[in-house]
């Protein structure tokens, strides 16, 4: 009982335009020739290729799964079809800089482009997904032959490129990594096996390239030994020409919860020479050079939630629309209706409305972030900006996917007893989006990033600046709205509030009590990311209000931003006061437990 996926366009169009000013972006040094008329062209047609070629493949490929024989992965039907449109339209190299062989668009168009993608068929847009941050990570850190020999096939979409961290004894302690890499003339042989990875082998593109994490010898303990390395499956020549297998293997696949058309490997390196692999970024550098991979993977995993939530979104909403079931609660000698006229069911839809909503403007803010970060002239702006998207990296990964599965959750409450059939759909958001509060480091590691890192390491700064930004929304709060504002505005300072005195218990107990600090992350991340959802909703209410005043846009979706940020006020911000008590008085009893309380 699937229902098609429509990209939000108005939605998307509101945020870049209206909350963050697509003008900024335009402002950038090489981003001036970023009108509204391209970027209109580009989001109607990255909504025509997610709704008409890889939506109509999420429940086929979903049911049909991969096939594995013989050391080769085939992808289920439709699927070669439909990442060949893909990488035909040009939308592989979208945001990939020009000298490149890329388009060079803003960070900003590119996120929007992939929450489309991910919405129609999040296992299927995995595969780009990772090429491009491949694509990232050898731009920054490979050197120029590298580069000239590898990425305009990897920018075409010709070929794949995944990420090789994980081992079997090495999940999220990295430094624990055992493959092996000896150094042979100019280039290095790679042995070892790698598990979870997504994408380590397909018949979509003639080859792919697999960057690896390994240790030399000699090389120190933990993640100060490791070191980066391509490791093409099949090997190039200088021209470019493919030759043959570079002992790269699949020694297995995983059989998977979700994400069925999404291939996640065991792969065999240099079972017996040892696999030729080629140095990215220095000799025992690869955790520096990974890194750049990791944040764009942990930023595109926050997308995938964002996307996985518009989808269970529109499912449910479609189908309560479609539904009827008994009569009105207020008018019970009436004829039945359909069910999204209850006020239960318009609770859940609303519930999971405004959350995908909030999603998107934390995961946009930030893609505008980035680009600033990296085009503007101004390095006071720069340095603020790259503080911003540190700050927010583990918000957008672990906030938005904590709340992709409940979203999602939600989803099949509003079907029913008909949402835990796998016939009705809705069970498959739900199982493929499980898998996104775990990898590229799973939200409890991201939790602790955030009060670490992000909050005690810099004492606050980059923290405070972010609520000297909602503080001066709240005092500079315009007149004249309507009396709901005011509420709306009222628990958004109350909010505020909350999540600065929680702060204020993570700097000082970060350093003096770790893992007292280390318990309370969790709610602390979903505190702010709370909070923070809300300032976005009640800016983007204001900006609405104030266009429905000038009478200018549709009066029925300004209507509906307006009431998608009364709600979340009302229902979601009034949580803040109760985790920031959880944030300073919760952690004790975790820290007391010990094995003998689990029996």
């Amino acid at each position: 009982m699937p229902f098609p996926y429509a990209a939000p366009l108005t939605e998307i169009r509101f945020v870049l335009n209206r909350l963050i000013g697509m003008e900024k972006i335009s402002s950038l040094p090489g981003y001036d020739a970023v009108s509204d008329d391209i970027v209109d062209a580009v989001l109607t047609e990255a909504g025509k290729i997610a709704a008409e070629v890889f939506a109509p493949l999420n429940d086929t490929c979903d049911k049909a799964g991969i096939k594995f024989s013989n050391d080769k992965i085939t992808m289920p039907p439709g699927c070669k079809d439909a990442y060949r449109a893909f990488i035909d339209g040009g939308w592989n190299g979208l945001q990939v800089e020009e000298q490149f062989g890329g388009q060079g668009l803003p960070s900003l168009i590119g996120m929007a482009v992939l929450e489309m993608m991910q919405s129609a068929n999040v296992a299927l847009a995995l595969c780009p997904m990772l090429t491009g941050g491949a694509i990232e990570l050898i731009s920054a850190h490979a050197d120029e032959a590298t580069k000239k020999k590898f990425l305009p096939k990897l920018v075409s979409g010709e070929w794949t490129g995944t990420m090789n961290i994980t081992e079997s004894q090495a999940g999220s302690d990295v430094g624990a990594i055992k493959s092996k890499a000896v150094k042979e003339g100019d280039h290095y042989r790679v042995s070892g096996q790698k598990i979870f990875i997504s994408y380590g082998d397909h018949d979509m593109a003639e080859n792919i390239i697999h960057l690896v994490l390994a240790r030399l010898p000699e090389a120190p303990e933990g993640t100060k030994g490791l070191s980066l390395f391509l490791v093409p499956k099949f090997l190039v020549d200088d021209n470019g020409n493919i030759g043959e297998n570079n002992e790269v293997h699949v020694a297995s696949i995983e059989h998977k919860l979700g994400q069925h058309c999404s291939p996640t490997c065991v792969m065999a390196f240099g079972e017996k020479q040892g696999s030729i692999g080629y140095l990215v970024g220095k000799e025992n550098g690869g955790i520096a050079a990974m890194f750049t991979m990791m944040n764009n993977a942990r930023l595109n995993v926050g997308v995938q939630g964002l996307g996985v939530m518009e989808r269970a979104f529109q499912h449910a909403r479609d189908y309560a629309k479609f539904r009827v079931q008994s009569r009105p609660i207020d008018d019970p000698k009436g004829k039945p209706v359909a069910i999204i006229n209850h006020p239960d069911v318009r609770r859940m839809l609303l519930d999971m409305k405004v959350h995908t909503e909030a999603a998107r403007a934390i995961a946009y803010t930030l893609a505008f972030n980035i680009d600033v970060a990296r085009r503007s002239t101004d390095e006071a702006q720069k340095a603020a900006a790259q503080a911003r998207v540190n700050l927010l990296t583990p918000i957008v990964k672990a906030w938005i996917t904590d709340r992709a599965n409940e979203v999602t959750s939600t989803g099949i409450q509003v079907f029913g007893g008909v949402g835990y059939a796998e016939e009705a759909g809705a069970a498959q958001h739900m199982r493929d989006a499980r898998v996104l509060m775990i990898y590229e480091g799973t939200n409890g590691i991201q939790s602790q990033d955030l009060a670490f890192r992000k909050i005690v390491f810099d004492q606050g700064a980059a923290f405070r600046a972010m609520a000297d930004e909602v503080d001066a929304f709240i005092k500079g709060f315009p007149s004249g709205l309507p009396e709901a504002f005011n509420e709306m505005r009222e628990n958004l300072s109350h909010a505020l509030a909350a999540l600065m005195d929680a702060a204020v218990w993570v700097i000082q107990n970060g350093k003096a009590s770790p893992a007292l600090t280390a318990a309370s992350a969790v709610p602390f991340l979903r505190l702010f990311g709370n909070a923070l959802g809300g300032y976005y909703l009640l800016r983007q209410a204001v900006l609405a209000q104030e266009d429905l005043d000038a009478k200018t846009g549709d009066p029925q979706f300004l209507a509906s931003k307006v009431l998608s940020a009364r709600f979340y006020a009302t229902h979601v911000l009034p949580t803040c006061a109760a985790l920031a008590r959880e944030v300073r008085t919760g952690a004790q009893a975790t820290v007391e437990a010990t094995e003998a309380t689990f029996g």
